[in-house]
């Protein structure tokens, strides 16, 4: 038994005609649908969800002829309504689910006779069509071939490259500071008061993987009332972000510094105003964060900011931990993907369950970079309409570039280690890509990221007879002067 995706295009009465396209789930064993509009058929659609059309009682006389009828999912088969629909007149079935849309089966054998189009459509679409496009609407049934590729992922892969490379270049910029704060006994107390990073050291490391382990589990299970949590956590932690990003580039701008004091401290007007600002956009995301159209690119503005500030905020001490860090990660992406299957009742990941809003929550999840699908096709209505890459495919080879660019300010190796490590995460997200498009199917991307990066760093390291330096990090930067 075969289900596959399509698409209902319907049009409204109005001058010009309002249109909408909705995901159908149909079985190609017993129909064809065409591939593309210029070869489909319009049919006047019957609203009759008021019935289950399950016996030939149920059909009203004369309504069904020549139309598309929709009826609602009851006890009786498929073929059973499309036989009873068949002998009223009516050219396709359209059968409105209030559930989750599931494959269409049954034994078509017992039906030979029954030849119009059988498609399963989610209740609700239903409803937006009338309130859309009226109550005189003209549907039609088409399966446009998926695309090879997908250009949205071009447009991923520029933000997580960009995210990684100015996340890296902005923690080695701090270390530069630190390192000039040390050197300058006079401004040492003051950049202390200003330094906020976070050092991870291998047990750290492992807490933080074990949280990771938790929290997923966690999530797959009470995701219900845990997403809002994560909700709530993501517009503070993106506002702080975005506000600490911002502030970075205003503080290179040397006009408009007047200050107020309150409470026996003084800051800058703009720093407030910008506040303000970033705590705007946090609510604003908050409250319209479904709506589609828009919302997703303030969603990936906050995720860049919040992905800068992490990789900039939290150092790795040395290389050690970073092989500790993005081999355990690893080993929680491939379990949670490839093999809980195995273990869940229904069959799915939990990884890829959590990220889609398991058991049909229609919240998701923010911590993703979403950009809407370019390419028209049946998966972006039937599944997900947005190409997605979690933060943590950015913040944890992020870690290591930044590792990277710290190691080059304090060895004054001219960039090397962080252009090749910023080179080879692009590389591991064209492979990413390539495995995507060949598989058709998610792939967990540190699973080519990590090893991408981390043998690049490695290979640098030993190349340049550096690899005990570059592994244990050390105190080779105490005795750093400035130029």
């Amino acid at each position: 038994v075969a289900a596959d995706e399509g698409i209902l295009h319907a049009s409204g009465s109005g001058v010009p005609p309002v249109t909408k396209d909705y995901c159908i789930i149909y079985n190609s064993n017993w129909v064809t649908l065409p591939k593309t509009l210029n070869n489909a058929t319009f049919r006047a659609l019957e609203n009759l969800t008021s019935t289950v059309l399950c016996s030939p009682s149920e059909a009203p006389s004369g309504l069904m002829q020549d139309k598309a009828v929709v009826v609602m999912r009851g006890n009786c088969t498929f073929l059973e309504k499309a036989r009873i629909a068949q002998r009223s007149g009516a050219k396709m079935l359209l059968i409105a689910s209030k559930s989750r849309l599931s494959a269409i089966s049954d034994n078509k054998t017992d039906f030979e006779d029954v030849t119009l189009p059988i498609a399963l459509i989610r209740y609700s679409d239903i409803v937006d069509m009338q309130l859309v496009l009226g109550n005189e609407v003209n549907v039609t049934l088409y399966s446009p071939p998926l695309p090879e590729f997908d250009y949205s992922m071009v447009v991923i892969f520029l933000i997580a490259v960009f995210t990684v490379a100015l996340g890296g270049y902005w923690s080695g910029v701090a270390e530069l500071e630190n390192l000039k704060a040390v050197a300058s006994p006079g401004e040492r107390e003051t950049r202390r008061k200003k330094e906020e990073n976070v050092t991870f050291t291998p047990v750290t490391v492992i807490l933080f993987v074990v949280i990771c382990c938790v929290m997923l589990v966690l999530l797959y299970f009470f995701y219900k009332w845990l997403v809002y949590v994560i909700i709530s956590v993501f517009c503070l932690a993106s506002a702080m972000s975005l506000y600490n990003c911002l502030a970075a580039l205003i503080g290179e701008i040397p006009i408009g510094q007047c200050r107020v004091t309150c409470c026996n401290k003084t800051i800058e007007v703009r720093l407030i105003f910008l506040a303000v600002f970033c705590i705007a956009a946090a609510v604003v995301w908050a409250v319209f964060r479904n709506e589609d159209r828009w919302a997703w690119i303030l969603q990936d503005i906050l995720g860049v900011a919040f992905c800068l500030n992490f990789i900039k905020t939290l150092k790795m001490p040395n290389f050690k931990s970073c092989v500790i860090l993005l081999g355990l990660l690893l080993l929680y992406d491939v379990f949670f993907v490839f093999i809980t299957p195995f273990i869940t009742k229904n069959g799915a990941s939990i990884m890829v369950e959590v990220a889609a809003g398991p058991f049909g929550n229609t919240e998701k999840l923010p911590v993703v970079i979403r950009v809407p699908r370019l390419e028209h096709s049946a998966s972006t209505l039937c599944d997900l309409p947005f190409s997605l890459l979690g933060f943590g495919d950015i913040i944890v080879p992020g870690l290591l570039v930044a590792y990277c660019r710290r190691f080059d300010v304090q060895t004054r190796s001219s960039s090397v280690y962080y252009i090749s490590c910023t080179i080879a995460y692009a590389v591991g997200m064209v492979l990413t890509f390539v495995v995507l498009a060949l598989m058709k199917m998610g792939q967990p991307a540190l699973l080519y990221l990590v090893p991408c990066t981390l043998i690049t760093s490695s290979l640098v390291a030993w190349r340049r007879k550096e690899m005990k330096k570059f592994w244990k990090g050390s105190s080779y930067q105490v005795g750093w002067m400035p130029r």
